[in-house]
């Protein structure tokens, strides 16, 4: 997974600013990176992906899904999770990749 520990971010201009840490941090940042694209479990695999967003949504971050349809051996459906409003981020922590 990427290397982002911590995200502070702000939703639309007036809202208060949240900091998110550890995998939500982390697909916070992925939403973020998408942009209006948006996500799936599929591009960009994690062990929990429903539940990030789901704590995510609850402290207010605007997620929306969309059904998608796959092909493939194990063909069926999955959701595309996209911002559904601009989140702004104030600052991030990294971890130090000279370290490792």
């Amino acid at each position: 997974m990427a290397d982002i520990t911590h995200i502070t971010v702000r939703v639309g201009s007036a809202e208060p600013v949240q900091t998110f840490q550890g995998r939500f941090a982390w697909a916070l940042s992925q939403l973020i990176a998408a942009g209006p694209r948006g996500v799936t479990p599929i591009e960009r695999p994690a062990p929990r992906w429903s539940h990030y967003v789901y704590r995510l949504r609850r402290s207010g971050i605007p997620i929306k899904t969309l059904p998608e349809k796959h092909g493939g051996a194990f063909a069926g459906r999955h959701g595309r999770y996209v911002l559904s409003a601009p989140v702004i981020v104030v600052s991030d922590e990294r971890k130090n990749s000279e370290a490792a």
